[in-house]
């Protein structure tokens, strides 16, 4: 049962019999008919169980792109139904103006349309669906939530699938669909053609140049159908926030990025979410089918306050791959993590697989034949004096390393502002962290190690770019 304003205004308006009339049976006179008023009007109110509603919304959406949940009623009470109806979403959902009034006669129906612009990624299930019915003088009404289920997933937004065009287009380059061929030592043999200044002379087929006369080098095109393994640790760590976002989010945007290239390249690519089990796994999809696929299977993939269970992370992997691959792990780097979690699993690795060290912590995995293996981590000081130099140290000999972290844009925000004392401490701090940061990528340098040190925005297309190097190189 509803009690409107009309019933409180009505109730309201007895102050004047009752000023004519100052008595106590005035004011019981009064509040009588007001009820007798309210009782009926209620019982001429269309019964909302006798009202049909069903909810219908697409099935996916990317985040903070429009939706529209639409709910349709049918009156089957046998009398006209007035009243609102609310469809109600959770406030990350981002409902506009989710109550509508509808007039519908008996035997009739109504279609109500709520716009969604969600603003966090994942499963958004609708709450109920609350239908009021007033009376014809709307002094009261029946009200009743209906269970209406609804699940509208929201899908990673994607925001780096800016950045692909011009690396499809690297790719072609690199493919020799355009004029551009790249050379490297481990590439796919494509042709001969004469020496120019500046190509690589170990490129040069000294037998073509001894038959002919005129220097001629082999050149190369990139090779295909590379197994690309991206692991996406979901831990603790990965519910850091880096500006506005978790630092989960950021891998995701890079391995999606990462995924549409390696796909556009003509490998194979298959992901796998984990802390101590699987949160999601994509396998076997190529081609069209790769990226919703990639799309569905992260949309609800949330960090889980739990320790990576590193052992288990190793035997998935293993359990993946059986040939030469590139393996990316998105994680983090506090010291414990990488002490505890890194430097075992590392061991595992180093004997026979090529190493990238790259974002945010990593692991690694046995793999029965040589591999990349990226690890997504940090250029910390303590983090990389702790647990990375000897790691480094037992990888550069034989393997390519390349250590590629995510920077703080609030850190360069502190090291320009110095308009008071306080600033200026916080800038001083900042600065050292920075010059810190420079010697440990000088040290990581002279050790043969490539350093990559890149905003959260900036972290998918240097990704990106890194393994179009590696593939130009012939390294991959």
């Amino acid at each position: 049962m509803v009690v409107t304003g009309r019933a409180v205004a009505l109730l309201g308006l007895g102050a004047l019999p009752v000023i004519l009339r100052p008595e106590v049976a005035t004011v019981l006179a009064w509040v009588v008919l007001v009820v007798l008023v309210w009782v009926l009007d209620v019982a001429l109110a269309a019964s909302p169980h006798r009202l049909t509603v069903a909810r219908t919304v697409p099935a996916s959406v990317r985040l903070e792109e429009p939706t529209t949940s639409t709910v349709v009623l049918t009156n089957v009470s046998g009398r006209r139904a007035r009243g609102l109806l609310r469809d109600a979403w959770p406030p990350s959902a981002g409902a506009a103006a989710p109550v509508h009034d509808f007039d519908v006669p008996a035997g009739e129906g109504a279609r109500m349309r709520t716009t969604l612009v969600p603003q966090r990624r994942g499963d958004r299930t609708a709450a109920g669906v609350t239908v009021r019915t007033y009376g014809p003088l709307r002094v009261g009404g029946r009200q009743v939530t209906l269970d209406v289920p609804a699940t509208l997933r929201v899908l990673p937004p994607f925001r780096s699938r800016r950045h692909l065009p011009s690396r499809l287009a690297r790719l072609r380059e690199m493919d020799g669909r355009s004029a551009v061929q790249v050379r490297g030592e481990g590439t796919e043999f494509d042709s001969l053609r004469e020496y120019v200044i500046g190509d690589d002379v170990r490129s040069i087929d000294w037998r073509a140049t001894a038959r002919g006369g005129d220097v001629v080098v082999r050149t190369w095109r990139p090779e295909r159908d590379r197994r690309v393994l991206i692991v996406l640790d979901t831990s603790r760590t990965s519910a850091a926030r880096i500006g506005d976002e978790p630092r989960l989010d950021a891998g995701i945007e890079a391995s999606l990025l990462l995924s549409a290239l390696a796909s556009g390249a003509g490998d194979r690519v298959e992901l796998l979410a984990f802390d101590r089990r699987a949160r999601a796994r994509v396998a076997g999809a190529s081609g069209a089918r790769l990226m919703p696929a990639l799309a569905e299977a992260l949309a609800p993939v949330e960090p889980q306050l739990v320790e990576t269970d590193w052992p288990a992370l190793v035997t998935a992997v293993g359990e993946r791959l059986s040939q030469r691959a590139l393996v990316v792990l998105l994680t983090t780097t506090d010291p414990a993590a990488v002490e505890a979690g890194l430097l075992p699993v590392v061991d595992g690795i180093v004997r026979d697989h090529l190493v990238v060290v790259a974002l945010v912590t990593a692991v690694g995995e046995r793999l029965s034949q040589r591999a990349l293996v990226v690890l997504l981590t940090t250029t910390d000081p303590a983090a990389v004096e702790a647990g990375l130099l000897p790691v480094v140290d037992g990888i550069v000999r034989d393997h390519l390393v390349v250590v590629a972290s995510v920077r703080d844009p609030e850190i360069d925000e502190l090291r320009r502002t110095r308009s008071d004392v306080e600033g200026l401490y916080d800038a001083a701090a900042a600065e050292r962290g920075e010059l810190e940061r420079t010697s440990v990528a000088t040290v990581l340098r002279r050790r043969g190690v490539e350093v990559l040190h890149a905003p959260p925005d900036e972290l998918a297309p240097a990704l990106a770019d890194l393994y179009l190097a590696l593939k130009s190189a012939g390294r991959l």
